[in-house]
């Protein structure tokens, strides 16, 4: 709840105590960290890695560079920074840059300040309203970042040389919070150079001005690595002044490529942990495999899209058949493949196998997925019945339950129920793709034969 202390005569009755940005976050992690709580919600796979490396340089008080590929989190890891600040925070009613009440530092804060004592007003600024956020573009200008005169105060009738002409840029207007830079490396050279006295000196200058303002603000920055040498650089001053230069990187372990696109992925129907787990494996198959460009990297909004991309088309095929749920199946697979390709940049000598890279590395994950899933089932019972001249159609649009109708009989074997309760199946629509699984298992390890064509698969 917003406090209702009005004035500063009122705050400092209540025994309020005026902290340093960085104090301020250090004191709120390490009560975190005390307690237990877990300071950086949504994160996944940085827990031993990324993580530490952050705490550490928060408690020295450091400004702070994320180094990785697209992808991979920078900007939510810095987005989650707001939850270290305090939830509301005093400043000065009025005031251009959020100054705290205690300690005015723009000349027409410090004479208001003096003009009113006690009853100088105060307001109330949400964590969330100290976050800024900037995505550096070439044509991002020092004015933007820093200030400039403001010709429409200067045609008011102050004089050039009157501090109070000036607009501040984003930067001092950070006063008491967190400044964000995105892709730093795209900011011009020059505009870089504008930022050194921020970073060290914590202060400005704009023009010909002489400002001193003692700026309190925690500078973050993300770049991808391979911008060093490519788009841009960051200048080397610059560089000198972040006290931590810290690498992000996509997700070590499955579980946690897993849970970024459960978390992530805005699903319109139903998708089974399966499906979700083919594509974390897809996703991890290319960030290996030498046919893709590596410097570039395969983005986790890869597999993001995928997933959105196979609930979609599960969603589509319900409301064309008139299925009562919508769940998505192996076979849609294929129709997140057909549109994600542009989002992989391949080595310049793959030109022409684009898809057939694809196509090899989903059956991969596939049939990781299936060992991993069915691993101790029989399914003799199953291969003799297709054997025997049975075939099973399925497709983008067969329903659920005509694909369950064309299975064939297995007398009193309980196979299906067994692939169906090994994948937690509960509807038509998930012990269809259950099964549909089952059969693409056995055709990627050649058991049966699968034929394509008209957005149809048949086994047999």
């Amino acid at each position: 709840m917003r406090p209702t202390i009005a004035t500063v005569g009122e705050l400092r009755a209540s025994g309020h105590q005026q902290k340093t940005l960085r104090t301020e976050i250090r004191d709120n992690l390490l009560d975190a960290l005390r307690e237990g709580r877990d300071p950086w919600p949504g994160l996944h796979g940085f827990e031993t890695t990324v993580i530490p490396q952050l705490e550490r340089a928060l408690i020295a008080g450091h400004d702070i560079v994320l180094l990785g590929e697209r992808g991979q989190g920078k900007t939510r890891l810095l987005r989650t920074m707001s939850g270290l600040l305090d939830e509301w925070s005093p400043v000065l009613g009025g005031s251009e840059l959020g100054e705290h009440p205690y300690e005015p530092i723009t000349s027409v804060s410090k004479r208001r300040a003096a003009e009113l004592g006690d009853y100088l007003p105060v307001e109330w600024r949400h964590r969330d309203e100290r976050y800024f956020e900037k995505l550096a573009t070439p044509d991002t200008s020092v004015a933007d970042l820093i200030g400039d005169v403001d010709p429409m105060k200067v045609a008011e009738g102050r004089s050039l040389g009157d501090p109070e002409t000036i607009h501040f840029g984003l930067i001092p207007r950070s006063h008491r919070g967190i400044v964000a830079i995105n892709e730093l490396p795209d900011l011009a050279e020059r505009i870089q150079v504008a930022m050194l006295n921020v970073m060290e000196e914590r202060d400005i200058q704009i023009r010909g001005y002489v400002l001193r303002l003692p700026l309190d603000v925690l500078v973050m920055a993300s770049a991808n690595p391979e911008d060093y040498t490519n788009r841009g650089r960051i200048i080397t001053p610059l560089k000198d002044r972040f006290g931590a230069e810290i690498r992000t990187h996509y997700p070590t372990e499955l579980v946690d490529e897993v849970a970024v696109i459960r978390q992530e992925a805005e699903l319109v129907s139903h998708v089974p942990d399966y499906l979700i787990e083919i594509l974390a494996r897809f996703t991890r198959a290319l960030r290996e495999s030498s046919a893709v460009d590596q410097r570039s990297g395969v983005s986790a909004r890869f597999a993001i899209a995928g997933a959105e991309t196979i609930a979609a088309a599960a969603l589509h095929r319900a409301t064309r058949q008139g299925e009562p749920d919508a769940v998505a199946r192996p076979i849609d697979l294929e129709t997140a493949v057909d549109v994600l390709g542009g989002k992989i940049e391949f080595e310049s000598g793959e030109e022409g196998r684009e898809d057939e890279i694809l196509e090899h590395l989903l059956r991969t994950a596939t049939a990781e997925t299936v060992r991993a899933h069915f691993r101790g089932i029989d399914f003799g019972v199953l291969v003799d019945a297709l054997e025997s001249g049975v075939m099973v159609t399925t497709g983008e649009q067969v329903a659920a339950r005509d694909f369950l109708a064309g299975l064939p009989s297995l007398g009193e074997s309980e196979l299906y129920d067994e692939v169906t309760e090994r994948l937690g199946a509960t509807n038509d629509g998930e012990r269809a793709g259950a099964i549909e699984l089952a059969l693409e298992g056995l055709y990627l390890s050649r058991k049966i034969s699968k034929e394509i064509g008209g957005g149809e698969a048949i086994y047999g």
